[in-house]
């Protein structure tokens, strides 16, 4: 895997905590930099953690596997990726009103968000993938995304949720196709 797919995965990735983050900043009235940091650090270190036990838990059973760990892949990436779209198009969910950035509020999104990320990083034992670099892309690429969507919830509001969700959806089933593509056709 280049580092333009990594990329790609770490955007993917990243789309639950960005929507995430949108709803937290439309419950802050007056934006602040350290709500944006806080939301960066839980989010893209829950983000880079989780791959990490995933590709741990993976290597611990590759050898067993490696006959189809491309479908494994694309089953895991398609899995992932068409539950987020399907939650792009449910109902739309109402953000707290509360602006709330304790752990005990943090830490049960920043695990929700990056419960998928665990899949990947089984995903990525069966690619072969410097995983140390990939927890780092996907680490920094999150808490971008996450730091950036608080001051868009709190600019734009609910409009882009949705949107930031399907995206990232139809990018992980692209990634996992590809992946599928390439161990099956050569």
């Amino acid at each position: 895997m280049d580092f333009t797919e990594l990329i790609i995965i770490a955007i993917g990735v990243s789309m639950d905590a960005f929507a995430v983050s949108i709803c937290k900043g439309l419950s802050v009235c007056s934006i602040r930099p350290k709500h944006a940091g806080m939301t960066a650090l839980w989010f893209g270190g829950f983000q880079a953690l989780m791959p990490l036990a995933g590709y741990f838990l993976g290597v611990s059973f590759a050898d067993f596997v490696s006959d189809v760990d491309h479908w494994i892949a694309f089953i895991l990436l398609g899995i992932i990726g068409g539950n987020m779209i399907k939650e792009s198009l449910g109902k739309e969910e109402c953000c707290s009103v509360n602006p709330d950035f304790s752990f005990r509020t943090m830490l049960p999104m920043a695990v929700a968000t990056s419960i998928d990320a665990l899949a990947i990083g089984v995903s990525f034992a069966f690619l072969k993938v410097n995983i140390w670099s990939a927890v780092a892309v996907i680490g920094v690429t999150t808490a971008l995304f996450s730091g950036a969507g608080v001051y868009i919830g709190n600019i734009f509001g609910n409009r882009y949720k949705s949107k930031a969700e399907f995206a990232g959806g139809f990018i992980l089933i692209a990634m996992g196709l590809k992946i599928l593509l390439e161990h099956t056709l050569l």
